[in-house]
Order: structure tokens, then sequence, then C-alpha cells
């Protein structure tokens, strides 16, 4: 894909900064937090720049999570005294493994260490990167949230300048409305991109500078979550429940997890790897068919769902990561891919890295380079504690995606008897939107209507995710060609995207002419990044709309 460049609409303004960083999560936030740091500890000054594409710091943030607090303690050593919301320590560990009415649990002596959660706390994500941006502003970064970086800025030598913010109030005809507001450029030494898996301009960076280049293709998941209050006689605070199996086949990537909070609340989700195969199934559909098996429904059965979200994850691991630097900036957090798959675990890895990155760019700008690659963060997560976890999970996922079966023990060997260490990489060889089989060759899954109580349909799910977009403004979820997801997505493949959406963006209707369209409603968008990553034909190309549109999530 071409870097697209905004329409202009007259002059824009510009600011300069030492550091512009794409993205409010753990790690854009960790990494301006680390670049002030090390500035007040040489007496020196550094101005760094963060932009949120969300309403608000957090807004966007999704995750289960059971948080490993190692990157937070370098981050931040005194963090308990300073109040992030770290509270609830894991109290227990169960990982169940499912058929459609019996669950058999795992004995823990047997468990690999990447499922034993000792030491580590079950958390909002988004309300620790609330924090995070707390300390940040006191810090002196500068926070804008509810602007979205749209475009990559280029230096005549080819480098990144820095990024521009999307125009507001264009209106669904591309023209300038009433409400018009031009975008913004920042101007930086270095520009850190931060924006969470299969971000928008980080995608571009990729391509642009081939930095997958000797890599494998990148591989993700799609992670469906909702916060639920419990009876308080089933809530034990801490306690931390993953599965595997039912609902789906045993040659299908995914499962689930369930962490019990604090104030009776309990974070359920399902994760199902994007690589899968049947274009009948629907991650959503099996996520609610998941609460109704006899061991996980007892949590819920008097409760409340509070919210609902939906997230891609970047699950490729070591083998997936790209190269991390290019002129002018580099790639941090989940936009390179940080997430440890067999732990289920990212904010570490997400904060462990914009610290890498920070010290590389803040060493730079003491040594007044600016424009070129920062090499030093590469070689400094060479040698870190995050690429020897990276390299000790690095076949997990690989041997998962060949059935629960095998996968199962061979993880088993890879991690109880060779500790991470075998003598063998195994490949990711094909990219998840080569994954789908024909519609012909593949069965149609019929899933239960939802009861309205326990399980639900999509928009009712939308609903409490308080999603909003400007409805005058061009789509942001574009088609190369308007003619593939009727000829080639529906008649080949079944029209998967109807079902791999968590939102009910995508639906097929019949016109007036009688002939099927694909209707986009985009107001639905939880910015997911699933259709970008799963189309079949790559005709999705999901780009920023106006900042502060999409999902607010509270305590998410």
């Amino acid at each position: 894909m071409m870097d697209k460049t905004l329409p202009q609409f007259g002059p824009r303004e510009s600011m300069e900064y030492d550091a512009v960083i794409v993205g409010g999560g753990p790690a854009g936030l960790s990494a301006a937090i680390r670049l002030k740091q090390r500035a007040a500890s040489e007496g020196t000054e550094v101005s760094v720049c963060v932009l949120e594409k969300g309403s608000e710091i957090g807004a966007h943030i999704l995750s289960g999570a059971v948080m490993d607090p190692i990157a937070m303690t370098e981050l931040f050593p005194d963090w308990k005294s300073r109040g992030a919301p770290l509270d609830v320590e894991v109290t227990e560990d169960r990982f169940l493994f499912l058929t459609e009415k019996k669950a058999y649990k795992a004995p823990n002596r047997l468990l690999p260490e990447c499922f034993q959660n000792h030491g580590n706390y079950v958390v909002s994500l988004g309300n620790v990167v609330r924090w995070l941006g707390a300390q940040a502003e006191e810090l002196g970064v500068e926070i804008f949230a509810g602007f979205a970086a749209a475009e990559v800025l280029y230096n005549d030598d080819g480098s990144v300048k820095g990024v521009a913010t999307g125009n507001m109030g264009i209106n669904k005809l591309g023209e300038a409305s009433a409400n018009f507001q031009p975008g913004m450029e920042l101007h930086a030494k270095y520009t850190l991109f931060a924006e969470g898996a299969r971000g928008h301009l980080g995608k571009q960076v990729i391509q642009r500078f081939d930095l997958l280049k000797d890599r494998d293709a990148p591989t993700y998941a799609i992670g469906i979550k909702e916060l639920w209050e419990i009876d308080p006689k089933m809530h034990q605070p801490g306690l931390v429940i993953h599965t595997a199996g039912w609902p789906l086949d045993s040659d299908t990537y995914g499962g689930s997890f369930l962490y019990h909070l604090d104030n009776n609340q309990v974070a359920v989700g399902y994760v199902v790897g994007l690589a899968y195969q049947n274009p009948y199934l629907s991650p959503f559909e099996e996520f609610q068919r998941y609460k109704t098996h006899p061991e996980i429904r007892k949590f819920f059965e008097g409760g409340r769902r509070l919210s609902y979200g939906a997230r891609a994850i970047a699950a490729g691991g070591l083998q997936s990561l790209p190269k991390l630097v290019f002129p002018g900036g580099a790639l941090i957090g989940c936009d390179a891919g940080f997430l440890n798959a067999s732990r289920i675990k990212g904010s570490h890895a997400a904060i462990k890295s914009g610290m890498l990155a920070a010290d590389a760019t803040f060493d730079a700008l003491r040594a007044a380079r600016q424009s070129d690659e920062l090499a030093a963060y590469p070689a400094a997560f060479k040698e870190s504690w995050l690429h020897e976890e990276l390299y000790r999970a690095r076949n997990f996922k690989p041997w998962m995606a060949k059935g629960l079966g095998i996968g199962t023990l061979m993880v088993g060997i890879d991690q109880l008897v060779l500790r991470g260490k075998a003598p063998w990489t195994l490949r990711h060889r094909h990219a998840d939107h080569e994954c789908l089989k024909p519609a012909k060759e593949s069965t149609p899954i019929v899933y239960p209507k939802p009861d309205g109580k326990l399980t639900f349909d999509r928009l009712s799910s939308v609903f409490i995710s308080n999603t909003n977009h400007e409805e005058d403004q061009p789509a942001h979820l574009t088609l190369k060609s308007r003619t593939v997801p009727v000829d080639i997505n529906l008649e080949k493949y079944a029209g998967p995207e109807q079902r791999y959406c968590p939102a009910g963006v995508y639906e097929f209707v019949r016109a007036e002419n009688g002939r099927d369209l694909l209707q986009i409603n985009a107001q639905n968008c939880l910015h997911c990044k699933t259709c970008d990553i799963k189309d079949p034909t790559q005709n999705i190309v999901w780009v920023t709309p106006e900042g502060s549109g999409g999902p607010c999530y509270p305590g998410m």
C-alpha cells in the first residue's frame, strides 16, 4: 500500500519537538516518561509530545489483563507508594481443558512457567494507562488526546520528519464543512510509533522502509472482552482462569481468560487466532457460546454485564518482529509486536520496549543527532530480559497453530523439558488473510440465538462500548475496489467480513436492482483492526477517523 497524503485545505501550522510519540498506551507513555526522567537526571531539557486518537488517555485501551510488574518496577521503583492501580495480586491459577459439557483441570505442577502468575496483578489496563498519563504530565510531557495522527511526514532525504494530525470537519463528500479545522504538523528529531497492534501509520512505515525483510509474516488474534459485576458468592479476587478447547475445534488456535478483579468484577474474554480457515467461523459468536459452558456460566448467573470491547492482538512473537528502527524513528509496543502469546501478556513488554527506545532517543539527542537510525535500541533489546523472554516463547504460537493435541504436547516439551531453549525455531509460513478456505470446502456453523442475559448480539454489545463517530465524515473503513466484496469475498468465501467483525460493521444487503451490496456501518467500528488483517483479498484498508472517535472504554 502506498503512503497516503491527506488532502490539503490551505497551509497547516507546525510545532517542533525533540520527540513525538504516536499513541498514548503503555508503550508510548512509558517512552515519554523515560525521556523526561533521563533529562531530569542529566539536568537538561527535552521536549516530548504524545498524540492519542482516543477522546482521553485510556479510552481505547483494551486488555485482559494480568500484568507482570517487572517493567513497571524499572520505570517507577516506587509505583506502589505513587498509587499505581495494581491492587489485586493473583491468588490462584487454573488452566482448564474444555469439552462441550466437561472441564478438566491441568495439575499446577505440570503447568509451564508461562501459565503461572504468582507475583502478577489482575488490572484494568485502561486505569493503569490513565495513571501513567498523569505521571507523564507531571514530568512535563505534552499530551494531546482526541487528536489522531493521520499522516507520516518525511524530510527531503527520506527520513521521518514527524506526523500530521487529521483534518477535522471534513464531510462525507471530502469537502470542508462549516466546522472545518485543519490538521497540525508535529515535527520531531525522532518519532516513535506506539499505536498498538496493526497500527495505521506503523503499517505504512513498515512497508516504506521494508522493515519485514527476512522476517516471518506477522500473525494476529482477535481478543473479545466483557466486564461483568457478579454475585459476591462467586467472586474470588485474584483468581485467574484460562481455558483451551471447546467451543473451538481442535485445529483452531484460541482460548479464554477469566480474571477476578476487585469490587465483585470479572473480566472475561476469548481469543481466536486470525489464521483460522473456516470462513463461517465467528469469533464473537464463539465467545458468546463459551460463556454457556457449565464450568463458566456459574460465575455469571445473577450477574450484570458492564462493558464490551474487542482488539487485535499481535501474536507473531520474535519471528515476526520487524526491524525496529528507520531513519528518524522507531516502532515500540504492539506496533512492532512485542507481545508474549504464551503468557497472554503484552503490557510489560510494551513498557520495556518504550523505555529501551527512549534511552536510545535520549542518548542520540544528547549527542546532537537527529533523523538517523537509533541503532542502540534494537541492540539494547537483544541484551534485555525481554528478548530472552520472547526467545523462550518463540515456538509457542507455531506449535499451537498445529492443533490443540500436538500443540499442547509440544509446548509442554518445549517449555518444561527444554526450558524454551530448543535448537529449532518454527516459522510462520502464511499471513492470516491467506488462510481462509473457500466456503464450498468448509462446514457452515450454526450459532444459538442470544438470550440477552448471558449471551448477547453485536449491536447491544457495541452500545455498552460507548462507541461513537462523527457521522458526517469520510468512512475510515476504505475499499480498494468496490466490486471485490461481492465478486470474490461473498462469492468465494461466503462474506467472512460479516462474521469476523465483532461490531456489526459489515453486512451484505440486497439493493433495489436485486444485486448484493456490502454495507459498511462505520459508526459501529471498535478500531479492533480485524478487517484490515483478515480480509482475504486485503481490499479493506483501515485508516484513522477523526480524533476522539471510536470506543470509550470504562475500566477495561
